[in-house]
């Protein structure tokens, strides 16, 4: 199963090579090409960092719950 950081290491040299070869045929010289690119691709790697940060799923036991009441 794809999961989001694997569509993201995937997008990441997509990115950087199909921007730049987008703005190098739009007319922009490589060396404009290239950091513009780097610029989504540090975007998708921050994205991934802090915006949807990876976590540890918390187990079951310590999730503090509400004591259960009785009816007797």
């Amino acid at each position: 199963m794809t999961g989001y950081y694997d569509i993201v290491l995937g997008l990441i040299p997509l990115a950087m090579a199909g921007i730049t070869g987008a703005l190098v045929f739009a007319g922009f010289a490589l060396t404009t090409a290239i950091p513009l690119a780097s610029v989504v691709a540090v975007g998708l790697i921050g994205h991934a960092m802090f915006v949807n940060a990876p976590v540890d799923p918390v187990p079951a036991e310590t999730v503090q719950s509400d004591p259960v009441q009785t009816a007797d």
